[in-house]
């Protein structure tokens, strides 16, 4: 049984969890977050050249002789390049850009241009750790209020920590992909994160509440069983919805623009992990936390 399955070998589905989770704070601690402008300033230039753009060699020569520090030029669709550099000025913006068309030996147009200082940066990242933190904490509260009629075998509290415990995980490892794949973290991947921790808290909450409808109606003696035959009886609705949404971000990450494939892959990982904690790692957790009460 799928059930007692989960129950029976958790401790297999926690060394695999930690696993992923440690080779994301590695990715994140040792190689770095790759963050945006958004986040710690400078300028981002998109260009499209209607006639044919030119190879990126020349563009990065270009960049390089106005003595503009900026990362590689990135490409964009058939015709343009995407240039990230420091917070320019508008007379750099200009100068820039007419190096850019090689004296109108490539006409372009000029796409989009943002431009955010360093102390701006400092303070939306600090606002985007902020609102995640407030998130976790309201989950606890909403968690410990909703479940606060079930206080055995675990505490109300404790359904609140075991459901945060299992949004870092879900949160953590796309986090860790990025930074191992060295993608840009900005404000949409903010947006992308606490979707996930409303998206993954809704599946895990799903789950919590039958089993204290289970409790309540005593259908056995045993928590370990109770909690297993919850998540027989939610199984299918978890793998069912996650996988109608995976497919829709999979389609956007395939076929819609670029600007938003990578919203659309952080979102899709976190749905894939969001759907593997809430069945593997939170249920599972709560037998833990029992047992820890048994101790006291």
């Amino acid at each position: 049984m799928t059930s007692m399955f989960v129950i029976t070998y958790r401790k297999i589905f926690f060394a695999i969890s930690g696993l992923f989770v440690l080779a994301a704070f590695a990715a994140i601690f040792f190689i770095g977050l790759n963050f945006g402008i958004d986040f710690k300033g400078g300028s981002i230039l998109e260009v499209r050249y209607p006639g044919g753009r030119p190879d990126a060699a020349p563009v990065n020569q270009v960049i390089s002789d106005l003595l503009i520090e900026a990362l590689p030029v990135q490409p964009t669709e058939e015709s343009g390049f995407i240039i990230r550099t420091r917070a320019l000025e508008e007379s750099e913006r200009v100068a820039l850009e007419n190096g850019l068309s090689f004296d109108s030996a490539y006409p372009l147009e000029e796409v989009r241009f943002n431009s955010v200082g360093p102390t701006l940066g400092a303070e939306l990242r600090s606002k985007a750790w902020v609102a995640i933190a407030t998130v976790i904490m309201a989950i606890i509260l909403f968690i410990a209020y909703v479940f606060r009629g079930v206080s055995e075998p675990v505490s109300s509290w404790g359904y609140g920590i075991v459901a945060v415990i299992a949004l870092i995980h879900d949160v953590v490892i796309p986090t860790g992909i990025f930074a191992a794949l060295g993608y840009e973290i900005d404000s949409l991947f903010v947006i992308a994160a606490l979707a996930i921790l409303g998206l993954s808290v809704n599946d895990t909450i799903v789950v919590f509440d039958r089993i204290r409808e289970n409790l309540k109606n005593k259908i056995d003696r045993d928590f370990k069983i109770i909690v297993g035959k919850s998540l027989r009886q939610t199984f299918i609705r978890s793998i069912n919805t996650s996988l109608t949404v995976v497919l829709v971000l999979l389609a956007l990450y395939f076929f819609g623009p670029e600007s938003t494939q990578h919203f659309a892959l952080v979102l899709t990982l976190g749905m894939v992990f969001g759907t593997y904690s809430s069945i593997f790692l939170a249920s599972p957790l709560l037998i833990v936390a029992e047992k820890w009460g048994k101790k006291k």
